[in-house]
């Protein structure tokens, strides 16, 4: 079968494995060198300097860009270097329309570093066209969606906002960290840039930080090529290499986190101690639609509401299987708890307009059993229970 007619399964599990010419290694080979002899004056192998380009991290780059259907791939030393890179497009006076649930470091990321240079963004349910309509100005740029956004997991259709921003000229980024292109491909449905935090579903193990950027256009490309090689922000050859291993089995991780994601947030949308569930794999979820129209599964992530903030702080010591802690997406299950870690900096008007408040748990659901974590959340759940009930504790 012909390599590009291969399904992405099979182009997942064979990053890599014919891109080493010389001894037919399977593994791409890590190479760590940062600089590369010329043959002669005026002549390159392709490779000078490795902040510029080096053989280990372009093939995780031409591999992330294949994936995602773009025609460019850069690969950063964080989601927020990543991040760093696109928004380096704009200058002072420009403005930028963002989701409104949004991941704390992007806000942080926008609001205290790019406010000092001049550009300015507004906050919108991105799926509502005639808000972004309200909120477009004559200096606006681009459109900044999440979707699944962090954490309440709404849903833009990306390919009805690519549809406007094109319109009126804009760009359309879409952070796609929470699907991976397993899942969703955003520049298929009309968007210009994706990024992703790569740390969590792409090297999947909690072991390696890193960002990506895939571009749609020359143009574009080589501008986010300047920029990447001008920062300097890029990934360490052994860091590509682990994020490829990662990215090897991508396909069977991300099976298992959605069908036991699936499981577990049917489990908690009727337990008496639960107000609220945050899943768009749900079908009574208010994005499911959309989802299912523009993406072929769901992400392992999902957030709850307890019926009682006094609940949060006894279940996540109690919690024995799953870990309390942040980040996502690995194989690990682990819960964290938005409104004083991963959203902390975005203010609390902010935060409890959009229903990020002191009931709101996140579950990054690992690949364990379905049973094993459920029995888990139930202890803890029960144990939370009984404290209050009994009047051990009382939230801050």
């Amino acid at each position: 079968m012909a390599e590009d007619k291969l399904r992405i399964e099979s182009r997942l599990a064979q990053i890599g494995s014919v891109s080493e010419p010389v001894t037919g290694a399977i593994n791409y080979p890590i190479y760590q060198a940062t600089a590369f002899r010329h043959p002669r004056l005026g002549q390159s192998t392709g490779f000078d300097y490795a902040r510029t380009k080096s053989p280990t991290r372009t093939i995780l780059e031409e591999a992330a860009a294949e994936l995602e259907s773009g025609d460019a791939g850069f690969a950063c030393s964080s989601g927020m270097a990543a991040l760093q890179i696109v928004f380096t497009l704009f200058a002072s006076g420009d403005h930028l329309i963002v989701s409104l649930d949004l991941y704390g470091g992007t806000y942080r990321l926008l609001e205290r570093i790019l406010s000092k240079y001049g550009v300015t963004a507004s906050y919108v349910d991105t799926n509502d066209l005639e808000a972004l309509e309200a909120s477009r100005q004559p200096n606006t740029k681009a459109v900044f969606i999440e979707t699944p956004t962090n954490p309440l997991m709404m849903i833009t259709d990306i390919a009805a906002v690519s549809a406007w921003a094109k319109k009126h000229g804009l760009l359309t980024i879409v952070d796609n960290t929470l699907l991976t292109p397993f899942f969703q491909r955003p520049l298929e449905l009309g968007a210009d840039i994706v990024v992703h935090s790569a740390t969590k579903y792409l090297g999947g193990h909690n072991d390696v930080l890193a960002g990506l950027i895939v571009t749609k256009g020359k143009e574009l490309s080589e501008e986010i090529f300047f920029l990447h090689n001008s920062i300097g922000s890029v990934l360490s050859p052994t860091d590509s290499y682990q994020l490829m291993r990662g990215m090897k089995t991508l396909a069977l991780r991300m099976e298992r986190h959605q069908t036991n994601a699936l499981a577990v947030s049917n489990y908690l949308k009727t337990h008496p101690q639960i107000d609220k569930v945050y899943y768009p794999g749900l079908p009574e979820h208010p994005g499911h639609q959309v989802q299912s129209k523009q993406s072929s599964g769901n992400t392992g992530i999902f957030s709850f509401k307890v019926t009682d903030a006094r609940y949060v702080e006894p279940i996540l010591r109690n919690l024995k299987l799953i870990a309390f802690a942040e980040s996502l997406g690995g194989v690990e299950s682990l819960m964290t708890y938005p409104s004083v870690q991963t959203h902390a900096d975005i203010p609390l008007e902010i935060r409890e307009a959009i229903g990020v408040d002191d009931r709101l748990l996140r579950f990054s659901v690992g690949i364990e059993h379905s049973d094993d974590i459920i029995a888990d959340l139930g202890q803890a759940l029960e144990a939370a229970r009984i404290e209050v009930e009994q009047g051990g504790c009382a939230h801050g």
